[in-house]
């Protein structure tokens, strides 16, 4: 079974076709959505990449030259769109309606409509995906995925703020959490690796790169994550602050004289790594910055390795220990000197980094006799997107 998974940003649509039975990814590619100057990438698995400058005036244009080349005679990866079964979408914010994923219908997104005030910037986006698809598609089964369902296991004591109850009850305030299906991708296949089913181990995933989150996965089922109500909250990042007091926000209003979205505006989009080291929000770049001496880089680092290093302690006496750590993404699958200054010092509690095993990036990173494994798995939300759609499609036939 073929199934197109679609990511729709604002200005852009990332794509794979991929038959999840098999495993299999015939071809992926990505538009950047600029009118007349829009750009259109594509590969053909085992083929070279194909990019071009393109007239696209919306969604539903970079969609239908999706099909069309998915299906060209010389390049394409199927002979025609009948051999495509379902499409399945990413939805950032499924809010509390969604605890996993679900077939595309009007009540379905009147609901992602309603969720939009929560991720103004990422569901009307995701929507338009939607929209897109349907109107160049419109008799081919469609499934959402969402990024917080995976999370709507955890339990009130954790996804409460400790603020007026009211404020949930009358506006869902409340911690959602988001990388959903990378933490359940990641933390299925340790638990695999393993030689255990999911509901036999306690994981801590790792989700690290320009924007990052970790969870605490008890027995296949998220009972903490690292990022909130929105996905500003954690982790230090590329450009978002992560955690911090509150009260930074008046503040800093209050001296530079700027709005609350102003403070936000700096808190999303200038903090983080970015802004501690003022060289870039990419570690690649602070770490060549602070191999040279940077103090404001080496800072960066050390910050950004510190709260995850407290994310792993605090999860590990949530879950009562655990049997691995998983690092994925892309600090976390290709930075072996930010794994090794996160795992340092966690010896005396059942993390021992191997350095050699680190270096050759193998699956495995942790000393033979470390109580609790250390796991370097890439992640795959696409395929997630896949099976579950697949999974849907062939429920409801």
């Amino acid at each position: 079974m073929n199934i197109l998974v679609i990511n729709c940003g604002s200005s852009s649509v990332k794509y794979q076709v991929l038959d999840p039975d098999k495993n299999d990814l015939l071809c992926k590619g990505l538009i950047e959505l600029s009118g007349d100057t829009s750009t259109f990438s594509y590969t053909k698995t085992g083929s070279e990449k194909i990019s071009n400058t393109v007239p696209l005036a919306d969604h539903t244009a970079g969609v239908k030259m999706i099909l069309d080349t998915i299906t060209d005679e010389k390049i394409g990866c199927i002979k025609d769109i009948s051999e495509i079964a379902a499409v399945g979408h990413r939805m950032v914010h499924g809010g509390e309606d969604f605890a996993s994923s679900v077939l595309v219908s009007d009540e379905v997104m009147k609901k992602c409509e309603e969720n939009i005030e929560l991720a103004p910037l990422h569901n009307p986006a995701n929507i338009a995906g939607v929209k897109a698809c349907q109107a160049v598609m419109p008799n081919v089964p469609m499934a959402l995925v969402f990024d917080t369902a995976f999370h709507q296991t955890m339990e009130p004591d954790a996804y409460l703020y400790a603020i007026p109850y009211e404020y949930y009850e009358n506006y869902k305030v409340r911690k959602y959490g988001f990388h959903g299906t990378s933490h359940q991708f990641v933390s299925q296949e340790a638990a695999s690796l393993l030689g255990k089913k999911p509901e036999e181990v306690k994981i801590i995933t790792c989700h690290i790169g320009n924007g990052g989150s970790c969870s605490a996965v008890e027995y296949g089922k998220c009972i903490d994550t690292s990022m909130g109500l929105t996905p500003l909250e954690g982790l230090v990042m590329g450009t978002r602050s992560g955690d911090l007091d509150p009260a930074v926000v008046t503040f800093l209003m209050s001296k530079l004289n700027i709005s609350a979205d102003e403070v936000l505006e700096i808190l999303n989009k200038k903090s983080g790594v970015l802004g501690i080291s003022g060289v870039s929000n990419d570690l690649r770049f602070i770490n060549d910055a602070a191999d040279q001496g940077n103090e404001r880089a080496q800072i960066a680092q050390k910050m950004f390795a510190r709260r995850v290093k407290g994310y792993i302690g605090n999860y590990l006496a949530q879950l009562g220990g655990a049997d691995a750590i998983v690092f994925t993404a892309g600090v976390g699958e290709n930075d072996e000197e930010m794994r090794e200054r996160i795992c340092k010092g966690l010896e005396n509690i059942g993390i021992k980094l191997d350095s050699e095993k680190n270096k050759k990036k193998e699956t495995v990173l942790s000393t033979d006799d470390s109580p609790i494994k250390i796991l370097l798995i890439p992640t795959n939300e696409e395929l997630v997107i896949a099976r579950d759609t697949a999974k849907l499609v062939s429920e409801s036939k």
